[in-house]
């Protein structure tokens, strides 16, 4: 069989366009049920509207967000854009109604104090509203997704600052199906945020247990940027950005493979914990027996605990650590330093390298 050609959609910022543009329509009495959109990439979109009427705020149009094939967490929920003519020459102006977040740290496209509505949709509904009027002069938008308050706990806007709800976003207007790629870039944001927050050292996490812990011993939570399982795409990314230096700190599960070289650890792609911590253990001089049951283990944790018993624990997670660090470094090309720190799920510390030592220094954290 072949394979799947997965369907695409469009973006919020798409469906605020469209409610611009079937708004202005309906003011001139035309057809507004269906617009056409030309998408910043060229795509030509073919848009469906759901209703428009007339409110005290302005003209109010709803489109319901289409994503196709993709895992989009607003796909399906309407989008309200109200347009209304403000009686001067002014720029289009815009504003968040419910459910549309307002950034309040500094790093993002958008400035502070500003509708989280990316300068993609912006571009995008002055477009349409020229393609109607002939200019976007003198309009203000408001866009809202009731939605949008609860759907903003599953992004990353309350980590990028963005407070109240989610993002009008989109760089073209065309939603295709998310790509690796995709989530990748979606994540370097933190990043930006976290220096312009004035932090010069940066705490990357692979997940919630690594921020948990990070944030438990006294970390600033600013600092903190969760890499998923791209650990190597991130610190690329910052060391791109002139980062001095960088502390992966985490569950052992998940960090032990980068002393393997292993940089994009996907269980499915690379899951060597096992035998990284066997290899280590074996030369740090421990029998064949125990080496054998390392490899036999369920878990990283009963692994450690085959550690634990033969008296090697420490020595073998710090020299883990310091590995980490070392093919971290070496990654970069030496661009950047990369402390390591590991430890269990319940935050017991087991090893870290110098530099890891160093930044939690200068932080002032309550480990040693």
């Amino acid at each position: 069989m072949g394979k799947k050609i997965l369907r695409g959609g469009y973006t919020t910022g798409a469906c605020a366009a469209a409610g611009v543009k079937a708004a202005l329509l309906y003011a001139q009495g035309r057809e507004w049920q269906t617009v056409t959109l030309l998408a910043l990439d060229g795509t030509l979109l073919t848009i469906p509207v759901r209703d428009v009427h007339k409110t005290e705020l302005g003209l109010q149009a709803e489109v319901i967000k289409e994503s196709g094939d993709d895992p989009d967490i607003t796909n399906g929920v309407s989008v309200f854009t109200t347009v209304r003519l403000r009686g001067d020459t002014a720029p289009m102006s815009f504003a968040a109604g419910e459910g549309i977040g307002t950034v309040t740290k500094p790093g993002l496209s958008v400035p502070v104090g500003e509708p989280s509505i990316n300068p993609g949709p912006r571009k995008l509904m002055r477009r349409a509203a020229e393609d109607v009027i002939g200019t976007s002069a003198g309009l203000a938008v408001t866009i809202s997704i009731p939605a949008g308050r609860e759907l903003a706990k599953k992004t990353l806007n309350p980590v990028l600052g963005i407070e109240g709800g989610i993002s009008v976003i989109g760089t073209t207007g065309v939603l295709r199906p998310m790509s690796e790629e995709g989530f990748k870039n979606s994540l370097v944001p933190q990043i930006d945020v976290a220096l312009a927050a004035g932090c010069h050292d940066l705490v990357f996490v692979p997940g919630k247990i690594g921020e948990r812990l990070a944030l438990s011993w006294g970390l600033p939570r600013e600092a903190i940027v969760e890499t998923s399982n791209f650990i190597g795409f991130l610190l690329e990314a910052a060391a791109d950005r002139q980062v001095s230096r960088v502390l992966l700190l985490g569950h052992i599960g998940k960090l032990v493979k980068v002393a393997a070289g292993i940089f994009y650890t996907h269980n499915r792609i690379a899951d060597a914990r096992l035998e990284t911590i066997a290899a280590y253990s074996a030369a740090a001089g421990l029998g064949c027996q125990e080496v054998q049951r390392i490899l036999a283990s369920n878990t990283t944790e009963d692994a450690l605990q085959v550690l634990r018993q033969a008296g090697r624990l420490p020595e073998v997670c710090e020299m883990l650590a310091v590995r980490a660090g070392q093919r971290a470094e070496r990654y970069l090309f030496g661009r950047m330093q990369v402390g390591v720190a590991m430890m269990t799920m319940t935050g017991e510390l087991l090893g870290m390298n110098e530099t890891a030592r160093a930044i939690g220094r200068d932080y002032g954290w309550t480990k040693q």
